[in-house]
């Protein structure tokens, strides 16, 4: 499915980019890591043993994105897919308690990560894809389309990378085909703003965290990482999805449907 695939994957070290490495590195592809520190960085080449390249940087610096661009071609040769995934979470902390010294710091880092990530890597990335006739992936969320699975601030950034999708694939294509999978409630070690005070906190220190998203889950039960990691590689086949762009794979567990009546 990714026989001869070259791919740059933001937040690979752990939770859903994980899982995304490894389903890629799985279906033939060859994979660079871009971490946000060398802790990071030195996991991933811990779990893969040489197999991955990694990069360290900061997302929201267009120079690091061009560089972990730059190492990918150095190191493989090209580049057919630039995964945009790394992410911040808010706790689902409501406006008005959000802490007013803060907020506005808490509303760039999030919404930098989020949003403003995503488009400096598809810039850093898309002279290259253009020559491969390559596809971005963007890492969205429930909190795409509904309400709950985050604070405003959040659940405004997840909606504001759906309308980065639909825009960029109009104007990128035919070149390029822009996608994105939009993952419900999961359990990884999702962490938040650092400004907001949650920076060594995860989601899955939440008190019954688990039984939270069960509870607002039609399947009834809480997705692994795995769960959706073949989601991408499908969106970054191109021998799968040639015809697929500006589109988002909901993998969700039925959230939008709302849960079954008793």
């Amino acid at each position: 499915m990714l026989t001869g695939n070259v791919a740059l994957i933001t937040g690979g070290a752990t939770g859903i980019g994980k899982a995304v490495v490894d389903e890629f590195l799985k279906h033939g592809s060859k994979v660079c890591v871009m971490t946000y520190n060398q802790e990071q960085a030195d996991l991933v080449e811990a779990n893969y043993k040489g197999k991955v390249a990694t990069c360290v940087g900061d997302v929201r610096s267009l120079s690091d994105n061009q560089a972990a661009v730059a190492k990918t071609v150095k190191t493989f040769g090209k580049l057919d897919t630039f995964v945009g995934n790394a992410g911040i979470w808010d706790f689902i902390t409501p406006l008005e308690a959000q802490p007013e010294e803060n907020l506005e710091q808490i509303c760039d880092e999030i919404f930098g990560v989020n949003v403003k990530g995503y488009a400096l890597g598809a810039y850093a990335a898309l002279p290259e894809l253009r020559k491969s006739k390559g596809s971005i992936v963007l890492t969205a969320s429930s909190s795409s389309f509904f309400t709950g699975g985050g604070g405003p601030i959040y659940v405004a950034s997840k909606h504001a990378v759906i309308g980065l999708v639909k825009q960029l694939a109009r104007e990128v294509a035919p070149d390029v085909r822009v996608n994105a999978v939009a993952p419900g409630g999961t359990m990884t070690n999702l962490k938040g703003s650092p400004a907001a005070g949650h920076a060594d906190f995860k989601l899955t220190d939440i008190p019954d965290v688990d039984g939270l998203i069960k509870g607002m889950t039609p399947l009834g039960y809480t997705a692994e990482a795995t769960h959706h990691a073949p989601l991408y590689a499908v969106l970054a086949s191109k021998e799968i999805s040639p015809y697929v762009t500006g589109s988002v794979f909901n993998s969700d567990g039925g959230i939008g449907v709302g849960k079954q009546d008793g």
